[in-house]
């Protein structure tokens, strides 16, 4: 399976980390939504990206 990780905009190094960590770690898109993100933060844009793949998304 391949993986990776797609970025843009102004803030995208600061998502460039987390996502390396995902990548690296072989985390699934479970493992990623049910991980603890800060909230209001940039960072947790990949948790609800990962639960909109699962369907799971309940904040819009």
């Amino acid at each position: 399976m391949r993986s990776g990780a797609n970025l843009v905009g102004s803030n995208a190094g600061k998502l460039l980390a987390e996502c390396t960590l995902a990548i690296e770690m072989g985390a699934t898109l479970e493992d990623i939504a049910l991980s603890v993100h800060a909230r209001r933060t940039v960072s947790e844009t990949v948790e609800f990206a990962a639960e909109r793949a699962l369907g799971t998304l309940t904040d819009p």
